[in-house]
């Protein structure tokens, strides 16, 4: 299978799983950890043991241990000392309703504030990056489901950055929020119905609507909550 981002793209043995040559290893190594603990693979609280992964890809221990790394700085991988790493354990249902609530706090307002600064060059990269969740490339539905959390979370990203605030921009992104939700529900529900809400975000910032773009911003974070709400069940 193909496993392709923004910059280069490589090749997956399908039998095998194991990454072959390509442009930069570490990424490589890290899209592909990065894939199986969006897609549940590798489960909440996990042990990662880099011996299996060396295995597993058929690299080196220090590519590996760099992927980690990444993935610990994202909140993704927890490392103990002595011990070694884990998959980071799966969010609690108060810390599920806090982010929610602290995402229905910032994103909405900052939606208006970038639909009233908004112009083409903005909107054309809020278009791409929403183009980019839209693709359905490759087989694998893992990496599909990763790809769109990645780019879901920069999209969300890019509308903070347009809103001209560093601070709650900062706050969001330190929460690594959209990778811990999107862990909780490998469903294709969770990624189709957000796609919608998304165009319908698009629509205000072509508009330059604040209000408009503030209302579909309350609306897609009220219904992603609801989607992944049944995982606490």
């Amino acid at each position: 299978m193909q496993v392709t981002n923004a910059s280069n793209s490589r090749e997956v043995d399908p039998a095998s799983g194991r990454i072959q040559r390509s442009t930069s290893l570490v990424e490589d190594v890290y899209e592909a950890i990065f894939a199986q603990l969006m897609a549940l693979k590798i489960a909440p609280g996990a042990r990662i043991t880099v011996d299996s992964l060396v295995k597993e890809l058929d690299v080196s221990h220090t590519p590996i241990r760099e992927a980690l790394g990444r993935l610990e700085g994202e909140g993704l991988v927890l490392k103990t000392h002595l011990i070694g790493y884990r998959a980071a354990p799966q969010i609690t249902r108060r810390r599920f309703d806090e982010l929610y609530e602290l995402r229905l706090l910032l994103e909405p307002h900052a939606a208006a504030k970038a639909a009233a600064l908004m112009d083409e060059t903005k909107l054309a990269v809020l278009e791409e990056s929403a183009g980019g969740m839209a693709r359905r490339e490759g087989k694998d539905e893992r990496l599909r489901y990763s790809n769109f959390a990645r780019q879901d979370a920069i999209f969300h990203d890019r509308i903070m950055e347009f809103a001209n605030n560093g601070l709650v921009r900062e706050t969001l992104a330190f929460q690594h929020t959209h990778f811990h939700i999107f862990r909780l529900m490998f469903h294709s529900r969770v990624t189709e119905e957000a796609l919608d809400e998304h165009q319908a975000i698009l629509a205000a910032f072509a508009a330059s609507d604040p209000a408009a773009a503030e209302q579909a911003m309350r609306r897609h974070i009220e219904h992603s909550r609801d989607r992944l709400l049944p995982a606490f069940d």
